[in-house]
């Protein structure tokens, strides 16, 4: 399981966080998003791209500026 820390340039209304939820929940390979204003971190099982982040955010009518990858060992 992977995290990424995003930071999200365009949030200017509240109706933006959910856009964004929303435009997570169409991506492949995405666990969970958690959406605030101006960031977002989304699990993933490491088959989900910078692109394909990217292309979200864009279809929610925001900008991706940057990506923080962080990789979780599995616990037992």
């Amino acid at each position: 399981m992977r995290t990424a820390q995003l930071t999200i340039g365009g949030m200017t209304a509240v109706h933006a966080v959910r856009a964004l939820w929303t435009a997570f929940a169409g991506v492949p390979g995405i666990v969970r998003a958690e959406v605030e204003m101006g960031r977002a971190t989304v699990e993933h099982d490491g088959t989900v791209t910078e692109a394909m982040l990217a292309e979200a955010v864009a279809l929610a009518g925001c900008a991706l500026v940057a990506v923080r990858e962080e990789r979780r060992l599995p616990t037992l």
